[in-house]
């Protein structure tokens, strides 16, 4: 996806770099507040989006309809398996969150809200006034100078205070914590919500809705990364028309350099990229690759560097750089990544397209040397923009010793 930079090249764009894109368009509804959102989830939404905040806390989901959903619409629109917004019909049209629960026990849960107006799947974004952002680091002063502990908004926050104490001890126990202290937390959320200034005239939490149409590509798994990127070859559907059109997509051969040898197939999409020689891609996605050959069928491929590159089915390759007569070779399936420190070393980093990260985390892969975990560990500290100029000086150095 191509991204022009100050001195006319060109970089692939960044998930993060699309999240600022997309949501600054909220920027001017929600001036003097702090605005959070998912690093790795992006979306257009079809509701307006310019609004004044009605609330100190408000958080965007896609409301579903104009009136609650009986138990069976519930369980096909699958909203037990979502972290869900409940608003009511009320004047104010408050608004509760409830996490992955039937219908019958939602109503249950929600009943300090009176009738319920509409629900819908919670997208996790939220912003919060000036007033609650300071009565919320004065809560957790101590926490925060110590540096230590973890909370996370939707349990910790935004469910103990809109939530009965029973229904949030409930749901706090379907994740293994223990009901003495998820009473605690409700008892202490609910303290400071007593004491927190109501008085102009702002609701406490309420909802942002984007739309039931909204378009929503979510980056958070390794699949959703390579079904969202493959979406750009799909010419017949309309979302993926939609996003071609938010990345600013024109052709399917952006700003690249490719021989008129290389056989260039159904669904490919090439930006920012140079194939010197020979190969063939078909339904793949290239995006500053560089390289004498490239073959790649149903693969996707992202600031690569190699004499010559191979690339299965459902293969995943991104920021390798290779200056071997062999170059990169990934069979159907295979997730290479390149790993660079600040001194220039690299290493790469092998999975699966089937293996969950997550699950992963902990485990050395039968083609590594350290864990998922430890290279986070090692890493997390390294100065990111120094890490940034030593590989684009590794991917220079490589194309020029095979004349790129």
């Amino acid at each position: 996806m191509p991204h022009e930079l100050s001195d006319g090249t060109h970089e692939p764009l960044t998930v993060l770099e699309a999240v600022v894109k997309q949501t600054g368009i909220y920027a001017p509804s929600r001036k003097g507040r702090l605005s959070v959102y998912w690093g790795d989830q992006v979306f257009v939404p079809s509701a307006p989006f310019s609004y004044s905040p009605t609330h100190h806390i408000d958080i965007m989901c896609t409301l579903l309809g104009d009136t609650a959903p009986t138990a069976e619409e519930w369980a096909a629109q699958g909203l037990d398996k979502y972290g869900v917004i409940a608003v009511s019909k009320g004047e104010g049209r408050d608004a509760a969150q409830v996490e992955k629960v039937d219908h019958a026990t939602a109503v249950k849960m929600l009943e300090s809200l009176g009738d319920i107006g509409q629900v819908g799947p919670s997208l996790g974004s939220f912003s919060v006034s000036a007033a609650m952002l300071s009565a919320l680091c004065s809560e957790y002063s101590a926490e925060l100078a110590a540096k230590e502990g973890k909370f996370d908004t939707d349990p910790h926050f935004w469910m103990p205070l809109t939530l009965p104490e029973g229904a949030y001890v409930s749901l706090m126990g379907q994740k293994g914590v223990d009901a003495s202290v998820s009473t605690a937390h409700h008892a202490r959320m609910t303290k400071m919500k007593a004491s927190f200034d109501l008085s102009s005239g702002m609701g406490l939490f309420g909802a942002v809705d984007v739309g039931s149409a909204a378009a929503w590509w979510d980056y958070g798994q390794v699949k959703l990364y390579f079904k969202n990127n493959m979406s750009l070859t799909d010419t017949s559907d309309p979302t993926a028309e939609l996003y071609r059109r938010f990345l600013g997509v024109t052709s399917s051969t952006m700003n690249s350099k490719v021989a008129d040898s290389v056989q260039v197939g159904d669904g490919a999409c090439i930006f920012s990229s140079t194939i010197k020689e020979s190969g063939s891609v078909t339904g793949s996605v290239l995006a500053s690759v560089s390289a004498l050959s490239v073959d790649a069928d149903g693969a996707i491929i992202v600031n690569c560097t190699a004499k010559h590159i191979k690339a299965g089915k459902n293969a995943i390759l991104y920021n390798l750089v290779d200056d071997s007569e062999e170059g990169i070779v990934a069979g159907d399936g295979d997730v290479i990544v390149g790993v660079t420190e600040e001194d220039g070393t690299t290493m790469n980093l092998r999975s699966k397209h089937d293996i969950c990260g997550g699950e992963a985390w902990k485990k050395v892969l039968e083609w590594n040397s350290m864990s998922f975990e430890q290279v986070h560990g090692k890493l997390k500290d390294s100065n990111v923009s120094a890490i940034d100029k030593k590989r684009k000086d590794l991917h220079k150095q490589a194309a020029s010793s095979f004349g790129l």
